[in-house]
């Protein structure tokens, strides 16, 4: 096998790593509870720990964001996914916020996994930039996350 000189492959960053680190902790820790509701409850512990742990601008929407979501659709399931606060139906992540700080970027995001019915023709978004999180962007993110589930 030959090398070249022009690859700009550098391996994952340092935020990836530490994702990638958030989800094989998350997966042991699911791994060691009892039952189904002990695991519910305490995966939604989880979440709120992550969302009070973020920086005052993201945690602020992120507790929006998760009062919106949980309200709107409580059949999702709150769980952590690569570190980030996830929302989950029968088991399979539909959507997630990410904050700003957690890969270095100037706005946080509400993303929608493949499992979200958020289809629209041959092209639709499955990411959305959060700069602030008003009550119409709350309405549009219930919304999005009901439509997502349907």
């Amino acid at each position: 096998m030959t090398t070249t000189e022009s690859s700009t492959y550098e391996g994952f960053t340092a935020e990836e790593r530490a994702a990638m680190k958030d989800h094989a902790q998350e997966m042991r820790k699911a791994a060691r509870r009892s039952s189904r509701t002990d695991r519910a409850a305490q995966a939604e512990q989880d979440v709120l720990e992550k969302i009070a742990g973020m920086e005052d601008s993201d945690r602020t929407m992120a507790e929006r964001v998760h009062a919106v979501i949980t309200a709107g659709v409580p059949q999702l399931a709150p769980k952590l996914w690569y570190g980030m606060p996830a929302y989950a139906l029968d088991g399979r992540i539909v959507c997630f916020f990410q904050s700003a700080q957690k890969f270095k970027s100037r706005y946080a995001t509400l993303g929608f996994s493949d499992q979200a019915n958020l289809d629209e023709g041959p092209m639709w978004a499955a990411g959305f930039a959060l700069a602030e999180v008003t009550p119409e962007v709350e309405d549009r993110i219930a919304a999005l996350v009901k439509q997502a589930v349907s």
